[in-house]
Order: structure tokens, then sequence, then C-alpha cells
């Protein structure tokens, strides 16, 4: 049990300085156009197995998520894990009405993790209704943007930080990065309610 533990703080604290020495690297920023900083990623909108085959697994490009919209978007590690469940996604679902009411046309969920992944997630967190969840399957848009990390040490691998952003028509007006990805202090729901 002590192992345990040791071993799970051992980790946090890996993950903490992991976040804390890529932070100040990510390229993007208030002003950054996304569409033009990642002109050839498309995401994938969360989805069935079925679905998929259906739709011959296509994709949408950032133009289609972006243009001519006002969007919140949020990235996070993955999903299933605990910041991410409990609270990152939570804060956006039970804030949805205000967001609407702000004139926001999508809260969008984006996490390197394939769109069944999400699918499933999103399902059991009952927020696919209210929130669009997209997979970076690969990690390109993140790491587009610079907004990947390796959480290797939390068996992870290649994943995302934990950010949120305000996007007007492709630019981003409002961009909000946690220190470390097991923090949730400035990429939550009601944070960016107050900057919109």
């Amino acid at each position: 049990m002590a192992y345990a533990i040791l071993k799970r703080t051992s980790i946090t604290k890996s993950i903490a300085g992991i976040g804390n020495s890529i932070r100040a690297y990510a390229s993007v920023a208030v002003g950054t156009d996304l569409v033009s900083a990642a002109p050839s990623v498309a995401l994938q909108k969360a989805r069935s197995w079925d679905e998929g085959v259906s739709s011959g697994f296509s994709t949408t490009p950032l133009k289609d998520i972006f243009k001519d919209k006002k969007v919140v978007i949020f990235g996070l590690p993955g999903a299933y894990t605990g910041v991410c469940s409990q609270q990152h996604v939570p804060s956006y679902k039970n804030n949805i009405d205000k967001f609407k009411t702000k004139g926001i046309d999508s809260v969008i969920c984006v996490a390197v993790n394939d769109p069944y992944v999400l699918n499933g997630w999103a399902e059991k967190l009952e927020a696919k209704d209210t929130i669009e969840f997209y997979g970076d399957f690969d990690g390109s848009f993140h790491k587009s943007l610079d907004l990947g990390i390796d959480l290797s040490a939390a068996l992870l691998g290649p994943r995302s930080h934990r950010w949120s952003a305000y996007v007007v028509d492709g630019k981003v007006k409002v961009f909000n990065l946690e220190k470390a990805p097991s923090e949730f202090k400035v990429s939550g729901g009601e944070v960016i309610l107050d900057q919109i």
C-alpha cells in the first residue's frame, strides 16, 4: 500500500514537472488563427464504430468546426481519467445554458483519443447532447499548437495539456493553459465564462 502511494506521488510529481517545463512553449496564444496554425489537421467527431464505418471514417476539417462560429473549446489529457471525468467535462456540461446565453455556438472537448473511446466516455458522462467531443487520434492538432505532452510516466503516452480557449471565426480570443495536466485551476467552464 505504501509503495502504491509512493509510486502515485512519484508519477504525479513527474507529470507536474513535465507540465511546468513545457508550458512556456505552447505556440497558441490570443490572436492565433487555429485553422492557419494547423492547416492540414482534421478532427474526428465522437461516434460509434458502426457510425465510423458508415461514414467512411470521415474527419472534420478545422475550418468546418470554427468558420463563422463562436466556439469554446477545451483540451484534456484523456477520456476516463480522474480530473477530466470528475471536474473538467462537468464544469462545461453544468454551465451549457450560460454558454448559450452568451451566444456560444458550440462547446467542444478535444482529446488525444480515438473517436470511439470519446463516444463511450461522452455517453457515460451524459454529456454527448450538450458538448461536442472530437478525437485527435494521432495528436496532430495538439502537436501543431505545441500543446502535446508525453504522459508516459502515467502510462498514457503522448497526450494533450489541459487547456481552454474562446475562439471566434477560428481566431483565439481567450486562452488558458494549466501549469500541469493534473491541475484544474484556469481551464474550467466557470473561468472561461467570466472571460467571454
